[in-house]
Protein backbone atom coordinates (compact mmCIF):
# COMPACT_ATOMS: atom_id res chain seq x y z
CA UNK A 1 0.00 0.00 0.00
CA UNK A 2 1.15 3.30 -0.79
CA UNK A 3 -0.19 7.15 -0.06
CA UNK A 4 -1.21 6.92 -3.84
CA UNK A 5 -3.82 3.83 -3.23
CA UNK A 6 -5.21 5.32 -0.34
CA UNK A 7 -6.42 8.42 -1.65
CA UNK A 8 -7.70 6.83 -4.08
CA UNK A 9 -9.99 4.51 -2.26
CA UNK A 10 -11.23 7.61 -0.07
CA UNK A 11 -12.23 9.11 -3.03
CA UNK A 12 -13.95 6.02 -4.37
CA UNK A 13 -15.55 5.36 -1.13
CA UNK A 14 -16.93 9.59 -0.84
CA UNK A 15 -18.01 9.47 -4.44
CA UNK A 16 -19.94 5.90 -4.05
CA UNK A 17 -21.51 7.44 -0.96
CA UNK A 18 -22.85 10.37 -2.87
CA UNK A 19 -23.99 8.33 -5.43
CA UNK A 20 -25.87 6.05 -3.56
CA UNK A 21 -27.42 9.07 -1.09
CA UNK A 22 -28.68 10.93 -4.19
CA UNK A 23 -30.32 8.14 -5.91
CA UNK A 24 -32.24 7.64 -2.41
CA UNK A 25 -32.89 11.50 -2.38
CA UNK A 26 -34.49 11.70 -6.01
CA UNK A 27 -36.49 8.66 -5.16
CA UNK A 28 -34.68 6.28 -7.63
CA UNK A 29 -34.46 4.04 -4.50
CA UNK A 30 -37.54 4.00 -2.96
CA UNK A 31 -38.57 4.06 0.46
CA UNK A 32 -39.45 0.02 1.80
CA UNK A 33 -37.45 -0.96 -1.23
CA UNK A 34 -34.31 -3.49 -1.05
CA UNK A 35 -31.33 -2.10 -2.57
CA UNK A 36 -30.44 -3.95 -5.40
CA UNK A 37 -26.93 -4.81 -4.83
CA UNK A 38 -25.20 -6.63 -7.81
CA UNK A 39 -27.67 -4.12 -10.26
CA UNK A 40 -25.90 -1.32 -8.75
CA UNK A 41 -22.45 -3.24 -8.38
CA UNK A 42 -22.71 -4.00 -12.50
CA UNK A 43 -23.88 0.02 -13.30
CA UNK A 44 -21.80 1.53 -10.68
CA UNK A 45 -18.47 -0.75 -11.73
CA UNK A 46 -17.33 -1.30 -7.93
CA UNK A 47 -17.32 -4.95 -6.11
CA UNK A 48 -19.49 -5.64 -3.02
CA UNK A 49 -17.14 -4.93 -0.85
CA UNK A 50 -16.80 -1.24 -1.54
CA UNK A 51 -20.57 -0.71 -1.95
CA UNK A 52 -21.21 -2.34 1.60
CA UNK A 53 -19.20 0.10 3.12
CA UNK A 54 -20.76 2.71 1.59
CA UNK A 55 -24.48 1.61 2.85
CA UNK A 56 -22.97 1.50 6.18
CA UNK A 57 -22.76 5.49 5.86
CA UNK A 58 -25.80 5.53 4.51
CA UNK A 59 -27.77 3.15 7.42
CA UNK A 60 -25.44 5.97 10.35
CA UNK A 61 -26.98 8.81 8.41
CA UNK A 62 -30.30 7.65 8.32
CA UNK A 63 -31.29 6.90 5.00
CA UNK A 64 -31.06 2.54 4.75
CA UNK A 65 -31.31 0.05 7.13
CA UNK A 66 -29.72 -2.91 7.30
CA UNK A 67 -30.65 -6.27 8.10
CA UNK A 68 -28.55 -9.20 9.40
CA UNK A 69 -28.13 -11.35 6.22
CA UNK A 70 -30.63 -9.71 4.45
CA UNK A 71 -28.55 -6.69 2.62
CA UNK A 72 -30.26 -3.19 3.10
CA UNK A 73 -33.75 -1.84 2.53
CA UNK A 74 -34.53 1.85 1.60
CA UNK A 75 -35.35 3.88 5.15
CA UNK A 76 -38.87 5.00 5.37
CA UNK A 77 -39.37 8.24 6.97
CA UNK A 78 -41.92 8.93 9.09
CA UNK A 79 -43.96 12.01 9.78
CA UNK A 80 -43.12 12.09 13.38
CA UNK A 81 -39.25 12.29 12.30
CA UNK A 82 -39.92 15.12 10.19
CA UNK A 83 -42.12 16.89 12.59
CA UNK A 84 -39.62 16.51 15.30
CA UNK A 85 -36.18 17.21 13.63
CA UNK A 86 -37.29 20.30 11.32
CA UNK A 87 -37.80 22.28 14.23
CA UNK A 88 -34.53 21.31 15.53
CA UNK A 89 -33.16 22.23 12.01
CA UNK A 90 -35.14 25.40 11.56
CA UNK A 91 -33.68 26.91 15.26
CA UNK A 92 -29.71 25.64 14.05
CA UNK A 93 -30.94 27.51 10.57
CA UNK A 94 -32.07 30.61 12.35
CA UNK A 95 -28.46 30.78 14.57
CA UNK A 96 -26.89 29.84 11.58
CA UNK A 97 -28.48 33.27 9.97
CA UNK A 98 -27.42 35.50 12.69
CA UNK A 99 -23.75 34.35 12.77
CA UNK A 100 -23.42 34.46 9.44
CA UNK A 101 -24.44 38.15 9.09
CA UNK A 102 -21.89 38.84 12.01
CA UNK A 103 -18.74 36.61 10.63
CA UNK A 104 -18.63 36.29 6.60
CA UNK A 105 -16.94 38.56 4.79
CA UNK A 106 -17.96 40.97 1.50
CA UNK A 107 -16.44 38.26 -0.75
CA UNK A 108 -18.29 35.30 0.56
CA UNK A 109 -21.14 37.11 0.45
CA UNK A 110 -20.29 38.04 -3.01
CA UNK A 111 -20.34 34.26 -3.90
CA UNK A 112 -23.61 33.31 -2.34
CA UNK A 113 -25.56 36.51 -4.47
CA UNK A 114 -23.68 34.71 -7.20
CA UNK A 115 -25.33 31.33 -6.11
CA UNK A 116 -28.69 32.75 -5.99
CA UNK A 117 -28.72 34.55 -9.46
CA UNK A 118 -28.12 30.47 -10.70
CA UNK A 119 -30.87 29.32 -8.20
CA UNK A 120 -33.25 32.15 -9.84
CA UNK A 121 -32.26 30.94 -13.27
CA UNK A 122 -32.98 27.43 -12.37
CA UNK A 123 -36.17 28.32 -11.04
CA UNK A 124 -37.61 30.33 -14.30
CA UNK A 125 -36.23 27.05 -16.12
CA UNK A 126 -38.03 24.74 -14.05
CA UNK A 127 -35.13 22.90 -13.82
CA UNK A 128 -35.85 21.38 -10.32
CA UNK A 129 -32.58 19.40 -9.53
CA UNK A 130 -30.68 22.24 -10.46
CA UNK A 131 -32.30 24.26 -8.57
CA UNK A 132 -32.33 22.05 -5.46
CA UNK A 133 -29.08 22.03 -5.94
CA UNK A 134 -27.97 25.50 -5.94
CA UNK A 135 -30.74 26.07 -2.93
CA UNK A 136 -28.65 23.63 -1.16
CA UNK A 137 -25.49 25.43 -1.77
CA UNK A 138 -26.75 28.52 -0.57
CA UNK A 139 -27.99 26.99 2.69
CA UNK A 140 -24.43 25.13 3.03
CA UNK A 141 -22.73 28.06 2.86
CA UNK A 142 -24.29 30.27 5.07
CA UNK A 143 -23.76 27.43 7.60
CA UNK A 144 -20.42 27.60 6.86
CA UNK A 145 -20.56 31.45 7.09
CA UNK A 146 -21.63 30.88 10.48
CA UNK A 147 -17.81 29.93 11.49
CA UNK A 148 -18.97 26.89 13.70
CA UNK A 149 -18.04 23.53 13.62
CA UNK A 150 -20.56 22.70 16.38
CA UNK A 151 -23.18 24.31 14.48
CA UNK A 152 -22.40 23.12 11.39
CA UNK A 153 -21.62 19.45 12.46
CA UNK A 154 -25.41 18.65 14.23
CA UNK A 155 -26.70 20.62 10.82
CA UNK A 156 -25.56 17.97 8.53
CA UNK A 157 -26.68 15.27 11.14
CA UNK A 158 -30.08 16.50 10.78
CA UNK A 159 -30.25 17.60 7.06
CA UNK A 160 -29.02 14.10 5.76
CA UNK A 161 -31.77 12.34 7.97
CA UNK A 162 -34.70 15.01 6.25
CA UNK A 163 -32.79 15.33 2.77
CA UNK A 164 -34.65 13.17 0.93
CA UNK A 165 -38.39 15.45 2.17
CA UNK A 166 -36.55 18.56 1.19
CA UNK A 167 -36.32 17.10 -2.18
CA UNK A 168 -39.64 16.78 -2.59
CA UNK A 169 -41.17 20.07 -0.26
CA UNK A 170 -41.32 21.85 -3.59
CA UNK A 171 -43.93 20.29 -5.07
CA UNK A 172 -46.27 22.85 -5.89
CA UNK A 173 -45.89 25.71 -8.10
CA UNK A 174 -47.62 28.00 -4.89
CA UNK A 175 -44.56 27.02 -2.90
CA UNK A 176 -41.77 26.98 -5.22
CA UNK A 177 -42.93 30.79 -6.01
CA UNK A 178 -43.00 31.64 -1.94
CA UNK A 179 -39.76 29.48 -1.55
CA UNK A 180 -38.06 31.98 -3.86
CA UNK A 181 -39.63 35.00 -2.25
CA UNK A 182 -38.32 33.84 1.24
CA UNK A 183 -34.50 33.20 -0.79
CA UNK A 184 -34.87 36.86 -1.99
CA UNK A 185 -35.33 38.58 1.58
CA UNK A 186 -32.50 36.24 2.85
CA UNK A 187 -29.86 38.05 0.49
CA UNK A 188 -31.02 41.13 1.45
CA UNK A 189 -31.27 40.27 4.50
CA UNK A 190 -27.88 39.38 4.53
CA UNK A 191 -26.11 41.87 2.23
CA UNK A 192 -27.67 44.13 5.03
CA UNK A 193 -26.19 42.26 7.91
CA UNK A 194 -29.39 42.32 9.38
CA UNK A 195 -28.84 39.18 11.71
CA UNK A 196 -31.86 39.16 13.52
CA UNK A 197 -34.43 39.23 10.71
CA UNK A 198 -32.07 36.32 8.54
CA UNK A 199 -31.83 34.47 11.76
CA UNK A 200 -36.28 34.92 11.86
CA UNK A 201 -36.49 34.13 7.76
CA UNK A 202 -34.33 31.15 7.91
CA UNK A 203 -36.22 29.30 10.57
CA UNK A 204 -39.84 30.51 8.60
CA UNK A 205 -38.03 29.32 5.54
CA UNK A 206 -37.86 26.00 7.07
CA UNK A 207 -40.97 25.54 8.66
CA UNK A 208 -42.72 26.34 5.41
CA UNK A 209 -40.86 23.70 3.97
CA UNK A 210 -41.97 20.92 6.53
CA UNK A 211 -45.68 22.34 6.03
CA UNK A 212 -45.72 22.42 2.16
CA UNK A 213 -44.50 18.62 2.23
CA UNK A 214 -47.02 17.55 4.76
CA UNK A 215 -49.73 18.93 2.66
CA UNK A 216 -48.85 17.84 -0.50
CA UNK A 217 -48.13 14.70 0.72
CA UNK A 218 -51.35 14.42 2.97
CA UNK A 219 -53.44 15.65 -0.90
CA UNK A 220 -51.53 12.82 -2.72
CA UNK A 221 -52.53 10.63 -0.04
CA UNK A 222 -48.92 9.13 0.35
CA UNK A 223 -49.50 8.74 3.69
CA UNK A 224 -50.14 5.80 4.84
CA UNK A 225 -50.24 3.72 8.38
CA UNK A 226 -47.15 1.98 9.52
CA UNK A 227 -46.51 0.05 12.80
CA UNK A 228 -46.98 1.94 16.67
CA UNK A 229 -49.15 4.09 14.50
CA UNK A 230 -46.52 6.09 12.80
CA UNK A 231 -47.49 7.51 8.95
CA UNK A 232 -44.55 7.00 6.61
CA UNK A 233 -43.74 8.66 3.43
CA UNK A 234 -44.20 6.46 0.17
Amino acid sequence: MNLTDSIKRTTLHEELVERLRNLVVEDVLKPGEKVPEKQLCDSLGVSRTPLREALKVLASEGFVVLQANRGARVASVTLEELENTFPVLAALEQLAGELSCQRMNSAEIKQIEHRHADMLKTYKSRDRQAYFNANQDIHQALIRGARNDILEGHHKLLAGRVRRARFMANLSDERWAQAIDEHEAMMELLKARDADGLGKTMKLHMMNKLSALVKALEAEDCLTSAPMGQFRLI
